[in-house]
C-alpha cells in the first residue's frame, strides 16, 4: 500500500535508543525512586522509635542502638532525607535527624546523620545497615553506648558509662544551679536543664565534634544557637568527667551554676554579645552568694596584678580560646567575672542584667557595647575600662 514501508527489528531498536536519548537531553527522564522509598523506610524507622517498638524497628533493618536510646523521653523523633546516592541495591542518604526531648526542649535538637542502607533483591524494600553522625557532625549520646536516664527536680541527666550514683549527684547540683541562676536572672526561660555526662573527656569531643585535646581542661560547655528564643530551643549541659572529677564541692557547683546561666541567657545572648559579658555573667551567678572574696575566686588576675600587670583592656573573644594557654585563659575568665561583679555592686544587680539584655538587642558587635554603656550604664567604653582596671586595683591588690 501507498505510504506504508516495513520496518525491521534493527530500526525499531535504534528508533527507541533515539527516543531515549532525546528525552534525556531534555531532561526528562524518569526519577530514581530510590529517594521517596529511603524517606518511608526512615518513616516507620522514627515511628518504631517514638513507639518504643523494638519488632517494628528491626523490620526496618539493623536493631543497633534501639535499646540505647529507649530510656530517653523523647516527644518527637523525624529524619529528612537530604540526598541519596545509589549503586544497585545499596544506597548511602544523608539526614537530617530531627528529636526532642519531651519537657525539656521547646524546638528540636538536629543532627546530620549518614545512613547506609541495601535492597532485598525479593521484593525490592530497602533496609537501614547502619546509621552514622555525618562527616563534621557530632555523636548524639547514644552513639557512645546505652544511655542511662536520672531525672532531677528541674533536671535531666543523661549519662553513657557512668554510675547511677555519679547522675544522681549531678542532678543535685543542677537542682540547686536552677534555683540560684532564676533568683539572679530576671528574664524568661524554662528553669529546667539537660546535662549529658559522657565516660571520657574523649566522649565529650565525640558529642562535639572535636578533638578531645581541645577540651582536657574544661570541665563543662554548653551547647545552642545563639540569636534569640526562637533559635535557641535545645541546650545540652555536657561535662567532661575528667576534668570535673579534679574539682572540689564549691567548684563543681559554680561549674554547673555557670553552664545553666547559659542555658538560661541563651535566647538574649547574640552574635553582638561578647565573651567577656556573657562568661563574666555567667561567673558571677556561679560565685553570687558563694561566699569567696575576688583574690580567692581569681588568683590568676590577681598574681598579675601584685606584679603591677594590670590588664589594659577588657578580654577579647580571643583570649577565651580553648586552645590559650591556660594561665591566659584563666585571666579572661577572670577578668570578665570581675567586670560584672563591678556593675552588680556599682549599678546593681538590675541593671546588670539590663545591660546584659541591651547588649544582646543589638544586631551586630559593633557599638553593641558601646551603646548599652550609653543607655543603661551612662557612662562611655573609656570611662567602664578605668573604671574596671582601678577595682582590679582594689580588690586584688
Amino acid at each position: 500500500m501507498a505510504g506504508r514501508r516495513r520496518v525491521s527489528g534493527s530500526s525499531v531498536v535504534a528508533l527507541c535508543l533515539l527516543l531515549v536519548a532525546l528525552v534525556a537531553c531534555g531532561g526528562r527522564t524518569a526519577a530514581d525512586p530510590a529517594r521517596a522509598d529511603v524517606q518511608r523506610v526512615l518513616d516507620r524507622r522514627a515511628a518504631a522509635v517514638l513507639a518504643h517498638d523494638a519488632a517494628a524497628y528491626a523490620r526496618t533493618g539493623t536493631g543497633t542502638g534501639f535499646d540505647r536510646l529507649s530510656a530517653v523521653p523523647l516527644a518527637d523523633w523525624s529524619y529528612r532525607v537530604r540526598d541519596v546516592e545509589r549503586a544497585g541495591d545499596t544506597a548511602t542518604a544523608e539526614v537530617e535527624l530531627r528529636y526532642r526531648v519531651d519537657g525539656y526542649d521547646r524546638g528540636p535538637v538536629t543532627a546530620g546523620r549518614t545512613v547506609r542502607l541495601s535492597r532485598d533483591g525479593g521484593d525490592g524494600t530497602w533496609a537501614v545497615d547502619s546509621d552514622r553522625p555525618a562527616k563534621g557532625s557530632g555523636q548524639q549520646p547514644w552513639d557512645q553506648g546505652a544511655v542511662q536516664v536520672v531525672r532531677g527536680t528541674h533536671s535531666l541527666v543523661l549519662g553513657v558509662g557512668q554510675s547511677t550514683g555519679a547522675l544522681r549527684r549531678f542532678a543535685g547540683l543542677a537542682d540547686r544551679a536552677v534555683p540560684a541562676v532564676s533568683d539572679a536572672w530576671d528574664g524568661d526561660w524554662s528553669r529546667r536543664v539537660v546535662v549529658v555526662v559522657p565516660r571520657s573527656v574523649e566522649g565529650m569531643a565525640g558529642l562535639l565534634g572535636s578533638p578531645a585535646s581541645s577540651y582536657r581542661g574544661i570541665a563543662a560547655v554548653t551547647t545552642g544557637e545563639t540569636g534569640g528564643r526562637e533559635h535557641a530551643p535545645a541546650d545540652r549541659i555536657i561535662v567532661n568527667p575528667d576534668a570535673y572529677g579534679l574539682l572540689g564541692g564549691l567548684g563543681r557547683q559554680v561549674v554547673l551554676t555557670h553552664e545553666t546561666t547559659h542555658v538560661a541567657t541563651r535566647a538574649d545572648t547574640t552574635s553582638a554579645t561578647p565573651l567577656w559579658l556573657s562568661e563574666g555573667y555567667a561567673d558571677w551567678v556561679g560565685y553570687r552568694g558563694s561566699g569567696r572574696d575576688a583574690a580567692e575566686a581569681a588568683p590568676e588576675l590577681a598574681a598579675a596584678v601584685a606584679e603591677g600587670r594590670v590588664p589594659a583592656r577588657l578580654p577579647t573573644d580571643e583570649d577565651f580560646g580553648f586552645t590559650a594557654e591556660a594561665e591566659e585563659l584563666a585571666r579572661a575568665y577572670e577578668g570578665g567575672w570581675l567586670a560584672c561583679r563591678m556593675i552588680a555592686e556599682q549599678w546593681g544587680e538590675d541593671r546588670l542584667d539590663a545591660f546584659y539584655r541591651a547588649v544582646g538587642a543589638h544586631d551586630e558587635r559593633a557599638g553593641a557595647v558601646e551603646a548599652a554603656l550609653h543607655e543603661v550604664l551612662g557612662t562611655t567604653p573609656e570611662a567602664f575600662t578605668a573604671r574596671w582596671r582601678e577595682f582590679l586595683r582594689t580588690r586584688l591588690g
